[in-house]
């Protein structure tokens, strides 16, 4: 597969998964899908699999590339900009930790901050999933 065609079938994952379900829980879902592929790939490459470890990194970081292309940075600002960073960071790090004898920690530090940031994600849904919702008559009795 073409990196193309990988990064068009990430975009259209991330698309998928924005119209499927509430677009908090799918930022949720990408980042677990990142980590586990991840979690894949190591294992892959410690049982000498690696076409296959090769293969799951790739889409690992596919899913990271749509993440990073799908950013509004009109609305996001510093934020935006921000993430962007760190996507293509984390792009970067699984590139070049892939084949190299320090694979595995550093595929372990890298899952550990796709966790991290997949913890924020889940918090500010449980946040905004929980905030008083105005219901249109208290609104109108209020005028």
């Amino acid at each position: 597969m073409t990196q193309n065609s990988m990064a068009h079938r990430a975009n259209q994952a991330y698309r998928s998964a924005a119209v499927a379900v509430p677009p908090l829980k799918a930022m949720v879902m990408l980042y677990d899908g990142a980590i586990t592929l991840l979690q894949k790939a190591v294992e892959a490459q410690e049982a000498r699999r690696f076409e296959e470890g090769h293969s799951y990194l790739m889409r690992a970081t596919a899913i990271l590339r749509g993440l990073s292309h799908n950013l509004d940075f009109a609305g996001g600002g510093a934020m935006a900009e921000r993430l962007y960073q760190t996507y293509n960071a984390l792009i970067l790090a699984c590139l070049r930790s892939y084949g190299r004898p320090h694979a595995k920690e550093s595929y372990r530090r890298i899952i550990t901050g796709l966790g991290e940031l997949r913890d924020a994600w889940k918090f500010v849904d449980a946040t905004v999933g929980n905030a008083p919702k105005a219901r249109p008559a208290d609104s109108a009795a209020r005028r």
